[in-house]
């Protein structure tokens, strides 16, 4: 009988050597601001915040000013003589801001609630790199919409009432300049959301800051407050938005395109200080 070979357990040839690392055959490079813009955008369009916020944004603006359009030319017989056409758009804008807020705090604080932003700060460490993404991609979408919708608010309102003729700044005050005071206003509430990290906390602060200053001016009676009520209506929000139209509410609020470049050196100042605060949080 013949016994059977005993298996000889594996052994590595003496220069054979340690195992090498693997190697990916797909190249691999270092990721870029362009990756995290293309991310965001796949984001920002792929949810339904975005169509809705920015669809009842729509909606108000085309419908507000040409139907206030339509009832002062029914009540006035067709002309408004002394008054700016464009500037009935006003209305529209102003309720408008807030669906641009709400969807510049969500463009951050949505991720916060999923717990989304630890797979976007995994896939894109730098912080400073991900918000600037975010503000890029918030602030080009909603001053495309804004403008486009402006323009054609202005258009309907300059058909339906005889007026004073528009000049051709006032057209690009009413049109890009409220697309671009609406885009900061929304980087301005972006920059809040990354800081509270909060949703809907973020949306009340935002809020506050667009009504606050005008209702708290109004029920300063006192004189020695007077310096400080006047400071509050010339630089809220809904003053502001007027001063674009032309039409503010004191002879001493910012007009033109002042209040869209004050608006871009807070909503500047605020995300600097989101991006610091970033950089030393854990997520």
């Amino acid at each position: 009988m013949t016994t059977p070979a005993t298996p000889q357990a594996h052994q590595q040839a003496p220069d054979a050597g340690p195992p090498g690392s693997y190697e990916s055959p797909i190249p691999i490079r270092a990721a870029t601001l362009g990756d995290a813009v293309a991310s965001e955008w796949t984001k920002i369009r792929s949810v339904r915040a975005t169509i809705w916020t920015l669809g009842v944004m729509v909606a108000l603006m085309l419908t507000v000013g040409p139907g206030t359009a339509l009832l002062l030319a029914a009540d006035s017989g067709g002309g408004m003589p002394d008054e700016p056409v464009l500037a009935l758009g006003f209305f529209g804008v102003l309720l408008g801001s807030i669906c641009v807020i709400t969807l510049g705090v969500l463009t951050i604080g949505s991720e916060y609630s999923t717990g989304m932003i630890r797979t976007t700060l995994t896939a894109c460490p730098s912080r400073g790199r991900v918000l600037a993404a975010k503000a890029i991609v918030f602030a080009a979408l909603s001053f495309a919409v804004t403008t486009v919708t402006s323009a054609v608010v202005a258009g309907l309102q300059s058909l339906i009432l005889d007026g004073p003729a528009a000049s051709g700044g006032d057209w690009v005050l009413a049109t890009a300049g409220v697309g671009l005071y609406l885009a900061a206003l929304g980087l301005l509430s972006l920059g809040v959301g990354a800081i509270v990290r909060h949703s809907a906390g973020a949306i009340t602060i935002m809020i506050g800051v667009v009504l606050a200053p005008l209702v708290l001016a109004l029920f300063m009676f006192d004189d020695s407050l007077r310096d400080l009520r006047h400071f509050l209506i010339d630089y809220s929000i809904p003053n502001q938005i007027g001063g674009i139209y032309g039409t503010t509410m004191t002879s001493t609020g910012p007009t033109g395109w002042e209040p869209p470049l004050l608006m871009l050196a807070l909503a500047a100042a605020v995300l600097c200080g989101a991006v610091a605060l970033l950089n030393r949080r854990d997520v």
